[in-house]
């Protein structure tokens, strides 16, 4: 995830602060379930949710010594808390916590997602309406075929980005689970109680059957479909830079009355952004393969998987959420010439 092609909601989900976040409310929703269990003494939840505090430069100071990521979030959180703390986390294992908070930031992130869907799906559709009637030679294998109209065009686009929002929605679904089931997910020293409080706790399912982590087959299946969406983005990106050549000129992107096209030939406007969304539709497809391979993760766990989706989990939904919004500017400002059209549809 680079900030050139990230906005600053998806910078935030992935922050390491909203990460740990995350997995305070996580550890206080199982600390709340306990006390009511009376597994934890009364007043612990209370006392961790009026002292802790995140300080993201103090856990990754004890991460250097520790070596363990959650080790160095609970110990900071211990620091602040008093020894009240000493009661978190019981009988639970790092992955109960980090997992659930992925599911957390891919839904996040996926909400986000969603609502780019929306309104690229409104931007299309006003073109499609727009263009209804716009007149145009239809192109097989890039050569002339029959008449259709630029409406129409636009509109296999929007059916398109329809089925794309209902994908993602079912994909958002699959990965909004939480396990807290602890070693190996037999809920030998944690109550399957607690873990019912944190999913509903935190708008999440329970994994019916977890080892001692959700399995990665619902996560291929969110990064998979990411993958999907960005094809459809490249569709269209290809579909316009086709028409914006100068012999073709149907459609053109947006040039600002500033903007510079060439440092060497001062008349050149070239469909840069178009070119640009072709590009990150190749890295967000490039993280669905390393999330399929991630399914088959050895016995009950291994953490080959995590290096992986520390990279994939922001990259993929940032680029995304940049594409999506960059297409969208592009698609509402879009130069449309039906002259040119009807120019070319004589040409046979």
């Amino acid at each position: 995830m680079i900030e050139r092609y990230s906005r600053e909601e998806l910078r935030y989900i992935w922050s390491d602060y909203n990460k740990y976040t995350l997995w305070l409310q996580i550890e206080i929703a199982a600390a709340e379930a306990m006390e009511k269990l009376k597994i934890i003494p009364k007043g612990v939840s209370k006392k961790v949710k009026s002292k802790a505090k995140i300080n993201t430069k103090r856990i990754l100071e004890i991460e250097k010594k520790v070596k363990h990521d959650v080790i160095a979030f609970l110990t900071s959180i211990s620091e602040k808390v008093g020894n009240e703390s000493r009661y978190l986390h019981k009988g639970m294992t790092s992955s109960d916590v980090l997992d659930t908070s992925f599911n957390l930031q891919l839904k996040q992130s996926g909400k986000i997602l969603l609502k780019d869907l929306d309104d690229l799906l409104l931007t299309i559709k006003k073109q499609a309406t727009k263009h209804k009637f716009s007149v145009c030679i239809g192109r097989s294998h890039g050569i002339h075929a029959e008449p259709i109209t630029f409406g129409l065009k636009m509109l296999s686009y929007y059916q398109e980005f329809l089925r794309n929002k209902k994908r993602l929605s079912n994909a958002i679904d699959e990965i909004s689970t939480c396990a807290i089931s602890g070693a190996v997910g037999t809920f030998a020293n944690v109550d399957p109680r607690v873990e019912k409080y944190v999913a509903n706790k935190l708008n999440l399912k329970v994994e019916p059957v977890s080892t001692q982590i959700i399995p990665r087959d619902r996560h291929a299946q969110f990064f998979s479909t990411l993958g999907i969406i960005a094809s459809s983005i490249e569709r269209l990106s290809t579909e316009i830079r086709h028409l914006q050549r100068t012999e073709v000129l149907e459609v053109e992107e947006f040039f600002s009355k500033k903007q510079k096209g060439s440092s060497a030939m001062p008349h050149k406007k070239n469909p840069i952004l178009s070119e640009n969304l072709t590009g990150l539709a190749r890295i967000i497809r490039s993280c669905v393969y390393p999330a399929l391979e991630n399914v088959a993760l050895w016995h009950e766990r291994d953490i080959s998987h995590s290096a992986v989706e520390r990279n994939i989990g922001p990259d993929s939904t940032s680029t995304l959420d940049f594409a999506l919004v960059r297409l969208n500017d592009v698609i509402k400002n879009l130069n449309v010439y039906p002259k040119n059209m009807k120019k070319n549809l004589s040409l046979t």
